[in-house]
């Protein structure tokens, strides 16, 4: 009997131990087998995001096609981060009030809805059609900041770090000087309550003389008054002294232009006009204009502006859009 006791112990030990090794080998095998892992180089990201300037669609938004009020979503759908809206857009609703201060309350309620029902960032308001800031009579650039100032609180409001002027006004060149520097000092100094900026846009005339502008800068010398170097916009003079619609017969070298006002960007403004079979911009190098950009140390958010008449507005601005994000990758 104890033999036999023996005999099976033995050989529960030897089932135990084969079983064991079994096991063991199989842990090793199914490790052999497994494939190698493979390190994946995370793809380049922009040093920059993308927001949408509201001017892309004003062709829409003026015919009736697209309202103002679903900028957001419209944005949100063409893959934008980022807001900047027109003021000008915003005509007709303001007049659905009688009363403008209660007019731009609603207006700037419902936006503010909008933008945070679609994840949307307010970034600027571009005022236009609010008085000359550069003109020499000083009781009417006093007007013209009194006008910005509701537009700066808005700003406040939406969340959105700057308010675009434009420095229209005389075009005698010290005159000029003169009063742009008391315009934008004036309304920076207010601005400045509300931790919000007052930036120029090259708009035309002597504003965009990227040297002069930076001269301006130089002087008010404020950290909320800066500029927003778009890539076009460069015309000196058209035919016939017209501010708009008229041939350029005068220009400022547009790459230099936004190389001097890089320092002083708290935004910046992509134009485009048309389009190569390549999808390159035909009139701007966009490459050049994006190292100047990165060089600078510039990495917010770079506005696409459509104004071509070729495609239509919602191709153009998919077309720069995907201009940017492909150069993005290639830069040095």
């Amino acid at each position: 009997m104890f033999k036999s006791i023996f005999r099976i112990g033995l050989f529960s030990l030897l089932v135990i131990s084969y079983s064991c090794k079994e096991k063991t080998n199989d842990k090793v095998a199914t490790q052999e087998e497994k494939e190698p892992v493979v390190e994946m180089k995370e793809e380049a990201k922009p040093f920059f995001k993308l927001s949408l300037a509201q001017w892309s669609l004003h062709k829409a938004i003026k015919s009736g096609e697209l309202s103002p009020m679903d900028f957001a979503e419209k944005a949100k759908n063409l893959g934008f981060e980022g807001l900047e809206y027109v003021s000008q857009l915003y005509t007709e609703e303001l007049k659905k009030d009688p009363e403008p201060e209660k007019a731009l309350q609603n207006l700037i309620e419902a936006l503010k809805a909008k933008s945070d029902e679609h994840g949307m960032q307010n970034l600027m308001i571009m005022v236009d059609h609010e008085g000359d800031l550069a003109v020499v009579s000083e009781a009417d650039r006093d007007k013209a900041v009194e006008n910005h100032k509701k537009w700066v609180d808005a700003a406040q409001f939406l969340g959105c770090h700057s308010i675009r002027v434009n420095l229209f006004g005389t075009n005698e060149t010290e005159k000029w000087l003169v009063a742009a520097v008391d315009g934008l000092t004036k309304l920076s100094q207010y601005a400045a309550t509300k931790n919000v900026n007052v930036i120029v846009e090259n708009h035309g005339y002597l504003s965009s003389n990227a040297e002069l502008l930076v001269q301006v800068m130089e002087k008010v010398n404020m950290p909320n008054c800066g500029t927003l170097p778009d890539f076009g916009n460069f015309c000196l003079e058209r035919e016939g002294g017209e501010r708009w619609g008229t041939k350029c017969v005068k220009e400022y070298p547009k790459y230099q232009g936004v190389e001097e006002m890089m320092p002083f960007a708290k935004a910046v403004s992509a134009k485009s006009y048309d389009f190569d079979d390549t999808g390159a911009e035909t009139t701007i190098d966009y490459k050049k204009m994006l190292q100047i950009i990165k060089k600078s140390g510039y990495d917010g958010y770079i506005g696409v502006e459509y104004e071509g008449d070729r495609l239509s507005e919602e191709k153009g601005i998919i077309a720069t859009r995907d201009l940017l994000t492909d150069l993005s990758t290639k830069l040095n």
